[in-house]
């Protein structure tokens, strides 16, 4: 594990979690850097792991927050899902970057917890924008992105509150119509979750609109913010 601490010894903790068992994204070392970096802003100490053992009652209870950096695939057993299980269901909270929807497909509680599984993506980088909103309006400005613009296997519209969506007029390939979700936040087993499917795309780490975003999931899961 590497830290990147800030000055107090008192400071609570966020798990940056990026182990993958299929796609692996060449992003996931600026992710997680980033990620380090919101993190100590936040007043919080942020460690990297691709360890699963790490998935244990003993040292989750060490975490505020677990951050699922461009995860994919089965990367859990069933004593670490369980592990994660318990950790939320004791208040923590989760973050999911990316493809942390295109992961533990064979554990729904997970797929409820991140709120939809991924279905499929344009071929490339597609252009579009990112309109914010709040409790179901469009708010402020919209914004230009150029990244991996998932599908999901469902609208999550339902179970989440949506900060986000994008425009599928603007680009080919979208599933979800008129009403396309790109980032949403939701109460859950006791804990709170945030999830993106922003950032496959290292120079999106560049973007402050993104950066933005990433900071407001990072203080609404670790309990700083209700405004997620």
């Amino acid at each position: 594990m590497a830290d990147a601490a800030p000055s107090g010894a008192a400071a609570e903790r966020v798990l940056v979690f990026s182990r993958t068992a299929g796609y692996r994204h060449d992003s996931i070392p600026t992710a997680v850097a980033t990620l380090q970096r919101l993190a100590t802003e936040a007043g919080l100490v942020a460690d990297h792991s691709e360890d699963a053992g790490d998935f244990n009652a003993a040292n989750l209870a060490r975490y505020r927050v677990v951050v699922f950096a461009s995860t994919t695939g089965d990367v859990l057993d069933p004593k670490q899902q369980q592990a994660l299980e318990d950790f939320m269901r004791r208040g923590g909270g989760f973050v999911g970057v990316h493809s942390a929807a295109d992961t533990e497909y064979d554990w729904p509680w997970y797929g409820r917890l991140v709120g939809a599984y991924f279905l499929s993506h344009p071929p490339g980088l597609q252009s579009s924008r990112v309109q914010p909103e709040r409790n179901g309006r469009p708010v402020g400005t919209a914004w230009p992105i150029r990244d991996e613009l998932y599908n999901y296997r469902g609208n999550p519209r339902r179970q989440v509150q949506v900060v986000a969506t994008v425009d599928e007029r603007l680009y080919e390939g979208g599933t979800l119509g008129a009403d396309h979700p790109i980032t949403w936040c939701h109460a859950f087993a006791g804990g709170r979750s945030w999830y993106t499917g922003l950032g496959h795309d290292a120079a999106l780490y560049d973007d402050p609109n993104f950066l933005a975003q990433l900071r407001r999931g990072l203080r609404y899961a670790a309990g700083q913010s209700v405004d997620c």
